[in-house]
């Protein structure tokens, strides 16, 4: 990070921010998280592909075949590498790098402020959020760490009047009382007797989300195994008759099939539930002094911007500048 930021002088928030924050707890979060979507997978990928003991990288070991043409395990873990590995490297890099930062500045992170960003977030949703599917709840909450650890350095000289946190809390109390939600697996078909045979299948011990993957005509869930994330009562760009199903299940259970807006049926499976939340102001103080502190940074600034603080390098060579 530049000397410059460090100086940064103290400033005050504007009276009037509220349209801009808005759309900052809508959104920062999920953007906080977008490029980990694939990073989650890619490391279990890259960590189950590593050779066991006694078996070279190199090995002409067959991992697939088409038409008798053999795809072997070096060919594949090449073409990982060619196509996430530079992103995965770049995401460890950027972890640790924050780490670093966090000790320096002497930045505690703590995991009720995780907890406060998981529930602001998942409450912010409008609509399906691939940001939150196929992640864990780990790697989720390490990320959100390293976002906090970024955002508290960046805006440790900012000063913020208290004037200005109480009344954006008092404009904007309804963001802080979160509605229950529900982590919720899909399944779409096109008639009720399909809905009715996919039903059998998972009292036979199917597993719902392979299910998914094989049948439900929602593509974009279906290749997620049916997540579609957290939802909440009225939430845009859902169904209703999706909503309506999983309110009505207790955690773990299947619902019964149901029609839909577009004329198919549908299966839900309600994966977990989080009870609603009221926050009071000493509970999201910090944060909206964190959030109108952002707003006044002139730019927006990535952990690469702290790599050559650190001494950061990596395979690729080249020198990584912020963004």
């Amino acid at each position: 990070m530049s000397s410059t930021r460090n100086r940064r002088p103290s400033i005050s928030a504007t009276p009037n921010q509220t349209p801009l924050l808005q759309r900052r707890l809508k959104t920062k979060p999920a953007l906080t998280v977008i490029a980990v979507l694939l990073l989650g997978n890619i490391l279990w990928l890259i960590a189950w592909l590593i050779p066991n003991k006694g078996q070279e990288i190199g090995s002409d070991e067959q991992v697939a075949a088409i038409d008798g043409e053999v795809i072997t395990r070096q060919e594949w873990m090449i073409a990982m590498e060619e196509r996430y590995g530079k992103e995965t490297l770049q995401n460890l890099v950027n972890e640790s790098v924050m780490e670093k930062a966090a000790k320096k500045y002497k930045i505690k992170v703590t995991d009720q402020e995780i907890d406060l960003e998981l529930a602001l977030m998942r409450s912010a949703q409008d609509k399906f959020d691939t940001a939150m599917q196929n992640l864990s709840a780990e790697q989720l909450r390490q990320k959100i760490r390293s976002q906090l650890i970024l955002d508290k350095v960046l805006t440790k000289d900012v000063v913020i009047k208290e004037d200005s946190i109480e009344k954006y809390y008092e404009e904007n109390q309804s963001l802080y009382n979160t509605k229950t939600s529900y982590r919720t697996n899909f399944i779409e078909v096109d008639s009720k007797k399909a809905a009715e045979e996919a039903l059998k299948e998972l009292k036979n011990s199917s597993d719902f989300s392979v299910l998914a993957r094989e049948i439900s005509l929602d593509s974009a869930s279906a290749s997620l195994g049916g997540d579609i994330g957290f939802l909440t009562e009225k939430q845009e760009n859902v169904d209703p008759a999706i909503i309506k199903a999983a309110k009505a299940l207790k955690a773990k259970e299947v619902s019964k099939a149901f029609k839909l807006n577009n004329g198919h049926y549908g299966i839900v499976q309600v994966q977990e539930i989080v009870e609603g939340q009221s926050f009071t102001y000493e509970d999201v103080k910090e944060h909206i002094e964190r959030e109108l502190a952002l707003d006044q940074l002139p730019q927006s600034v990535t952990p690469e911007a702290f790599w050559s603080e650190f001494k950061a390098t990596w395979y690729y060579g080249e020198e990584k500048k912020d963004k």
